[in-house]
C-alpha cells in the first residue's frame, strides 16, 4: 500500500535593521520574476525559510481499486512536488500517519481530489464529490478572469470548502493537504498547466453523544414524536441529517395535533477528547388540540356551514396542519375569493391528557366575481368559430354561478344558460342545470335542438384530481334533424322527442390530470334513453347506450412516456336506423381517430353520408418525447390511431380506419397545449381530407 509523508517546518522571520538602505529591486524576489504564478500561490520562500526536504511517495498505487460509478484514476502518481514551503498548507509540524490506499477523482482540468478508495466506493464518497462539485460550481467562476492572484484565492476557497463539507459529515479530525503537479500537453509533451491535488484523510467520523430535546417529553405522544426524530446517541454526525430530522419532527408535531409547537435552532457541542458531539434542540410542544367549529368573517358571502362542507375535517378530529392548508387551497380554488387567512383559536385547553379544542377562524377577501370571455378560432373540424360567455360566480351564495354562453360559426349556432352550485352539500360535488338551443352541421348530421340537462356528481378538476369520481343526471330534448345533405340532394327532416337518464363512474390512478406520465384510468357510462319519432309513423324506442374506456401511461425511458387508449361503446335495444341520427355512435376527430373529420369514420349510405352505427371500437398509441427545447417545455408526440363503427351492437370490423401523424405539446403551468397533425392512412378520396389539424388543451387522452 502506497503512503504519503509530508513535513513542513516554518522558521521565524529574521529581523533586519530599519536603517539598512534597500533598493526597490532588492524588495522583489527573484522567484517573483522567474516564476510569478508559483510565487503568488506559495509566497516568498526567502521569507518562509527553506524548510526540510519533503519526501513524497506516489499517492496512488497501481493496485488501487476503481469503483465503477466514479471517474477514478488510481494509478497515476503526482508528476512533481514543490520543494518550497506552502504558506497555505494545512499540515502539522508532525508527520502524517500512514495513509490508506488513495484514489483520485478529477474535478476539472486544474483540480483533483484524492482520498481513501474504500470511502469513495461507498455512497458517502459519491455524495461528497457531488456536493463539492455543486457548491464549487455555485461560485460561478469565470475562466476569462483567471489570473495568478485569483488562482491562489480559488485554491484557498477549495480547501476551505473541503474542510466545511468534511465537518458537515462529522469528520472533525480530517486532514487536508495540497500537492502541486503539472499537466503534460499531449501535443508538445511539455508541462503547461499547474494542477492542484488535494489529499484528504477523513479520519474517524464523530458520533452523537447526549441529545437534549427540551420539553418534548411533556407531549402525550412523546414516544411517537421521539421516534420521528430519528437521531440517537451513537449515530454518526451529519449536519444535513440534523436539519432533515428537525423538519421531520416539526411536521409530525403539526400533523398530530400541536399547532402551537416551537423548535429552537439546534446547537452541537463538539468534544474532541470523546470524539462526540452533544446535540441540544429545545422543543416546546405547546399542547395537543382537536378541530372545533369553523367561523367566517363574511357569512352572507361564504357561510361557515358552506366552508365546513368544503373542509376535509370534522369537529373532534385531531388537528393537522395539512388539513388547514388544504382548506385554504380549496377556498382559493372557488374563484370567488382573492385571499384566505385561517387562524386556529383555542376555546378549551388540554386537560388530563385529553386534547383541547380549536375554532378555525376563516378570514376571506372577495375576489372578482364576474368574467367576460371570448375566443375566435378556426379548425378543420369546426370551421370558423366565435365564442363568447359571461358568468357571475356567486350570484346565489354560496358559490351559485350563472353562466350565459353563445357560439357563432360556420358549422354551429348555439346559445345556453347554465346554473351550477359548486361544492354542493360536500367537497367537490357539483349540481348543474343547463338549458340550451343549437343549430349544428357536422360531417354526419344537421340538427336543430332545444334541450335541458341536470346533473349531480363528484368530479375531478385541474386543482383537485380525484381517484374516484361519479355523475348522475337526466335530460330531455326536442330535435329536428337529418343526415347531412351531400351534393345538394335534400333529405327529409325528422323530429324526435328524447328523454334520458345517465350515470358514469371513473377511476383515475394517473399522476396528473392534464399531463399524466404513469398510471392508468378507467371509466364506465350507462345511459338508458327513450325516443319518440314525431313523424307520420310515430314510434317509441327504448334502448341503452353503454360506453367503457381505459388509458395507461408508462415511462419508457428518460423523457419518454408511452400512452395507450382503448374505447368500446354499444347501443342495445334498438336498430340504428330507428334512433335519431344525432344519438347514434360515430368516430373520428381530435379525441378519436386523428386524421379524419369529426364523425367521419364508419359506415356511409349510397349518398356517401356517414350514417353512424350501434357499436364502436377505438385504439390509440403515442410516444410523448421531451425535446429539451424552450427550457424543456416542448414535446414531440408521434401517434397511431384506429377505429371502427359497426351497424350492429356487436362490432364486425367491416369499416376500420387508420390514422397516424405527429403532434407537439407546449407545456404550461396549467397543462400542455396540444397541436396534432394527422393523416388518414386509408382515406376515401371523395370525403376525407389528406390531412387534419387539431388544437386543444391537455393531452389527447
Amino acid at each position: 500500500m502506497a503512503a504519503i509523508l509530508l513535513l513542513a517546518v516554518s522558521r521565524p522571520v529574521l529581523g533586519q535593521s530599519e536603517d539598512a538602505a534597500r533598493k526597490l529591486e532588492d524588495l522583489i524576489p527573484d522567484d517573483a520574476v522567474s516564476m510569478p504564478e508559483n510565487w503568488a500561490v506559495n509566497g516568498d520562500p526567502g521569507v518562509q525559510g527553506e524548510g526540510p526536504e519533503v519526501a513524497v511517495d506516489p499517492p496512488f498505487g497501481e493496485d488501487s481499486l476503481n469503483p465503477p460509478d466514479l471517474d477514478i484514476d488510481a494509478s497515476r502518481p503526482a508528476s512533481s512536488q514543490r520543494s518550497e514551503d506552502d504558506p497555505f498548507a494545512s499540515i502539522d509540524d508532525l508527520p502524517l500517519p500512514p495513509t490508506p490506499e488513495l484514489g483520485a477523482v478529477r474535478i476539472d482540468s486544474r483540480l483533483e481530489l484524492a482520498f481513501p478508495v474504500e470511502l469513495m466506493s461507498r455512497r458517502d464518497g459519491t455524495n461528497f464529490i457531488g456536493r463539492f462539485r455543486a457548491l464549487r460550481a455555485a461560485r460561478d467562476i469565470n475562466p476569462e478572469l483567471d489570473n495568478v492572484a485569483l488562482r491562489a484565492a480559488h485554491i484557498r476557497a477549495d480547501r476551505e470548502l473541503l474542510q466545511d463539507l468534511l465537518r458537515a459529515d462529522g469528520y472533525y479530525d480530517a486532514r487536508v493537504w495540497r500537492q502541486f503537479g503539472e499537466e503534460l500537453n499531449e501535443d508538445t509533451g511539455a508541462s503547461d498547466e499547474l494542477v492542484v491535488r488535494f489529499g484528504i484523510l477523513p479520519g474517524e467520523p464523530y458520533r452523537f453523544g447526549s441529545i437534549d430535546l427540551g420539553g418534548l417529553q411533556a407531549a402525550p405522544d412523546y414516544r411517537r414524536l421521539r421516534e420521528t426524530f430519528g437521531i440517537v446517541s451513537g449515530d454518526p454526525i451529519r449536519s444535513d441529517r440534523i436539519v432533515e430530522q428537525r423538519e421531520a419532527l416539526a411536521t409530525e408535531l403539526l400533523e398530530t395535533g400541536y399547532p402551537f409547537s416551537m423548535i429552537e435552532d439546534p446547537e452541537l457541542l463538539i468534544d474532541h477528547d470523546r470524539g462526540e458531539g452533544d446535540l441540544t434542540m429545545p422543543v416546546e410542544p405547546g399542547g395537543k388540540y382537536s378541530f372545533g367549529q369553523v367561523t367566517s368573517n363574511m357569512p352572507d358571502f361564504l357561510s361557515a356551514k358552506h366552508i365546513s362542507g368544503i373542509a376535509r375535517f370534522e369537529p373532534g378530529d385531531i388537528y393537522q396542519r395539512s388539513l388547514e392548508t388544504d382548506l385554504r387551497r380549496a377556498l382559493l380554488a372557488t374563484g370567488i375569493v382573492s385571499s384566505v387567512t385561517i387562524t386556529p383559536r383555542p376555546v378549551s385547553e388540554p386537560v388530563d391528557g385529553k386534547p383541547g379544542e380549536l375554532e378555525m377562524d376563516v378570514e376571506i377577501e372577495k375576489g372578482r366575481l364576474r368574467t367576460i370571455a371570448g375566443a375566435v378560432g378556426y379548425g378543420t373540424e369546426d370551421g370558423l368559430k366565435l365564442q363568447a360567455s359571461w358568468e357571475h360566480r356567486n350570484l346565489f351564495p354560496s358559490e351559485g354561478t350563472l353562466r350565459l354562453r353563445g357560439v357563432v360559426g360556420t358549422r354551429e349556432l348555439s346559445a345556453g344558460i347554465g346554473i351550477q352550485k359548486n361544492n354542493f352539500r360536500g367537497r367537490d360535488q357539483l349540481l348543474a342545470l343547463d338549458v340550451y338551443a343549437s343549430d349544428t352541421k357536422s360531417e354526419a348530421v344537421e340538427a336543430r335542438t332545444v334541450g335541458i340537462r341536470a346533473s349531480f356528481g363528484r368530479i375531478s378538476n385541474i386543482l383537485f384530481q380525484k381517484e374516484f369520481s361519479w355523475q348522475l343526471g337526466a335530460g330531455a330534448l326536442f330535435t329536428d334533424e337529418r343526415n347531412r345533405a351531400i351534393g345538394g340532394i335534400p333529405r327529409l327532416r325528422q323530429e324526435y322527442l328524447i328523454g334520458a337518464l345517465f350515470g358514469r363512474v371513473a377511476y383515475d390512478g394517473s399522476d396528473a390530470f392534464l399531463d399524466p406520465t404513469r398510471g392508468f384510468r378507467a371509466g364506465l357510462a350507462v345511459t338508458p334513453e327513450v325516443s319518440r319519432d314525431l313523424g307520420e309513423f310515430g314510434r317509441d324506442e327504448f334502448y341503452t347506450r353503454i360506453e367503457t374506456d381505459g388509458t395507461a401511461y408508462l415511462p419508457a425511458a428518460t423523457g419518454v412516456t408511452l400512452a395507450a387508449r382503448g374505447k368500446f361503446a354499444t347501443i342495445v335495444g334498438a336498430k340504428p336506423f330507428r334512433i335519431a341520427p344525432s344519438r347514434r355512435i360515430y368516430a373520428g376527430g381530435g379525441s378519436s381517430v386523428r386524421g379524419y373529420g369529426y364523425q367521419a369514420v364508419g359506415p356511409r349510405n349510397d349518398f356517401g353520408e356517414p350514417t353512424g352505427g350501434a357499436s364502436l371500437v377505438e385504439l390509440s398509441v403515442e410516444a410523448r418525447v421531451d425535446t429539451g427545447f424552450l427550457d424543456g417545455a416542448l414535446q414531440v408526440v408521434p401517434f397511431f390511431d384506429l377505429g371502427t363503427v359497426s351497424r350492429q351492437s356487436t362490432p364486425d370490423f367491416r369499416f376500420v380506419q387508420y390514422g397516424a401523424g405527429v403532434g407537439i405539446r407546449y407545456k404550461t403551468g396549467f397543462g400542455p397545449i396540444r397541436v396534432d397533425v394527422g393523416v388518414p392512412l386509408n382515406r376515401n378520396p371523395l370525403f376525407d381530407s389528406p390531412v387534419a389539424v387539431y388544437v386543444s388543451l391537455g393531452q389527447a387522452f
